[in-house]
């Protein structure tokens, strides 16, 4: 097992690492279920500070932010993590410290800490959506399973114990045969500007001075070089391609979760969508996109269609007469399931009720608390750990197998609304059939520096 080093002991016996490598091949550490790890945080303030918070039965041994303001909180809660603004650095520097890592960025920086932290053996807690692209969510994946390292999303929806329980009654056949799911959320805007918001935001941001605690060139990371804008700082990067994944992006992998889950959806033939105005920076003020899977072994073809920024579905669907601002409708041969929320639990229009499927077997672990929906997101992480001191990846349940092809399908929905027409979509190859131009939204390019091992 690695040997444990004080902060102080660390700081006395190594010096700032010359260049930046990735190491061809690792040694995994074995731990004891009482043993604590050794965890680093890629974003001290925000989410990454409610990430490394709910990991603080750990050691947090670094912090690492490109925000020395937004950072200062995580920084005040782990006084004795060493700091960092470039996770690079960090995860080079302190290397045979470091056990796992929880990377809570902005979404076109997940794959490159990410990628970066397991090829060097590091377990990963990663924020959603797992990645900027659909090609890195597949090389996400491919690492994870290659490394062996043990891998989480941070879609805590999926420790909640109402959803594991209606995953299993749908997937024991109680709503029976799903061909239609609606999903809706009412971001982006209020929460950030897309559309003519984005970009009149844009216009009167040119020229700002980059704020004295904000690193502009690590913010930057593998994006490409631009001139500082107020307009992306600090949470409307969310609706810029270039930084952000737009709403769908945000919120998918919390409201489709369950769909995705229970009806092991996967590896989408098309998409196709409406939008209220499409630009090449950012994304429209609301869209409509419909995702189509294929039949997986015994469950049919399906759709699922996306709404957000207060675009809903038909609440007669779900025999009401209003819908909240976020939910599911899943629509069956036998009957339709309405969740009126991101996860959790769900009413039936029949009128049966969860509790009348006793007959339904528990197949799906629960942890303490999980049905508390204050308590999910700490399960979450704690279900990470768990399975990292266990050496059991497949423990913690959003992991990377799991989580990378349901962004690859989130993510797709996204490119149907940039190219701006129906895509046929050939999953096995990442690639487009029926307009060669779109496939550039399939993949990133990086900045010198920046470039992601394994990328093609």
């Amino acid at each position: 097992m690695k040997t444990r080093i004080t902060r102080r002991g660390f700081l006395a016996t190594t010096g700032l690492a010359a260049g930046i490598t990735l190491l061809p091949s690792v040694t995994r550490n074995v731990l004891g279920a009482n043993e604590k790890l050794n965890i680093a945080g890629i974003g001290a303030g925000g989410k990454g500070y409610v990430d490394t918070s709910l990991c603080a039965s750990e050691n947090l041994v670094a912090l690492c932010d490109v925000d020395q303001k937004n950072g200062e909180v995580g920084f005040k809660r782990f006084p004795d993590a060493v700091r960092f603004a470039d996770y690079r650095v960090m995860l080079e520097k302190m290397d045979k410290v470091i056990d796992a890592v929880t990377v809570s960025t902005p979404d076109h920086s997940h794959a490159s800490a990410a990628i970066r932290a397991m090829n060097m053996g590091k377990h990963v807690y990663c924020q959603k959506p797992l990645t900027h692209s659909i090609a890195e969510a597949r090389l996400m994946t491919r690492v994870a399973r290659q490394r062996k390292v043990v891998t989480q999303m941070g879609n805590q929806g999926h420790n909640h114990s109402d959803t594991r329980r209606l995953v299993e009654l749908i997937k024991a056949g109680v709503i029976g045969q799903v061909k239609e799911i609606h999903v809706w959320t009412d971001r982006a805007g209020p929460v950030w500007p897309q559309g003519d918001a984005a970009m009149n935001a844009f216009k009167a941001g040119a020229g700002a001075k980059v704020p004295a605690h904000v690193d502009w060139d690590l913010w930057l990371g593998p994006a490409k070089d631009r001139p500082y804008n107020s307009a992306y700082l600090p949470f409307r990067w969310r609706g810029f391609w270039d930084f952000g994944t737009g709403a769908v992006g945000d919120m998918g992998c919390h409201n489709m979760d369950l769909a995705f889950w229970s009806l092991d959806l996967r590896d989408p033939v098309s998409a196709e969508s409406e939008f209220a105005e499409n630009y090449a920076e950012v994304g429209p003020a609301w869209a409509i996109i419909t995702i189509n899977f294929p039949k997986r072994g015994d469950l049919p073809a399906c759709s699922l269609k996306w709404y957000e920024a207060g675009k809903k579905p038909d609440p007669a669907l779900a025999n009401q007469k209003t819908l909240p601002r976020n939910g599911t409708i899943m629509i069956g041969s036998k009957d339709t399931l309405y969740v009126p929320h991101y996860w959790g639990k769900g009413t039936f229009t029949s009128g049966a009720k969860t509790e009348d499927f006793s007959q339904v077997p528990v197949t799906l672990p629960r942890m303490a608390g999980s049905d508390n929906e204050g308590n999910i997101d700490a399960n979450h992480h704690l279900e990470w750990i768990a399975a990292i001191k266990a050496n059991k990846p497949e423990m913690a349940m959003s992991n990377f197998d799991y989580a990378g092809p349901m962004t690859e399908a989130v993510l797709l929905g996204n490119t149907a609304v940039r190219a701006g027409k129906k895509i046929e979509w050939d999953a096995k190859t990442l690639s487009i059939t029926n307009d060669k131009e779109a496939n550039r939204f399939v993949r990133d390019e990086y900045r010198k520096g920046w470039e992601i091992e394994g990328m093609a």
